[in-house]
């Protein structure tokens, strides 16, 4: 996976287990991400990958895709690592899974993302700027919460 620049974390804790966490945020995640309005909008910016791959309802692999994102690695229950890229920025979004309690489990998603250029530069502060990112990446977490 490429170094790139940090840009944020967001964290909640979710009233299950890590395997139930890691289960439905593999559920979220296809769900989500995985649908025809991500293709649409993956295909429009050209993101590489553009299409979902791989088996997102059992045991997930290195290289399983989502329109705009490859799974790099992956350590089931506790670590998921995608990465991707389109015309205005290279980006991964990793998330790390811990029990923080019989039945309680903290999810974490830390963002990292480069924007060469000016425009990447503007297309930063369409997404990044306007919170936009924020509100996708809590809505991603609150969706694993009720789902778990």
């Amino acid at each position: 996976m490429e170094n790139l620049p940090y840009i944020d974390e967001h964290a909640m804790n979710v009233a299950a287990g890590r395997e139930r966490a890691w289960a439905a945020l593999l559920s979220v995640l296809g769900a989500e991400l995985g649908g025809a309005a991500s293709a649409r909008a993956a295909r429009l910016l050209g993101c590489v990958p553009a299409r979902r791959g791989g088996d997102w309802a059992g045991e997930v692999r290195a290289g399983a895709t989502l329109p705009g994102f490859v799974i790099d690695q992956v350590r089931s229950p506790s670590h998921l690592a995608l990465s991707g890229r389109h015309r205005f920025s290279r980006y991964a979004l990793v998330f790390e899974l811990e029990q923080i309690g019989p039945e309680r489990a903290r999810v974490r998603a830390q963002t990292r993302a480069a924007f060469p250029g000016l425009l990447g530069g503007a297309y930063r502060a369409l997404v990044i700027g306007s919170g936009a990112h924020r509100i996708v990446v809590r809505r991603l977490l609150r969706g694993v919460a009720r789902r778990a």
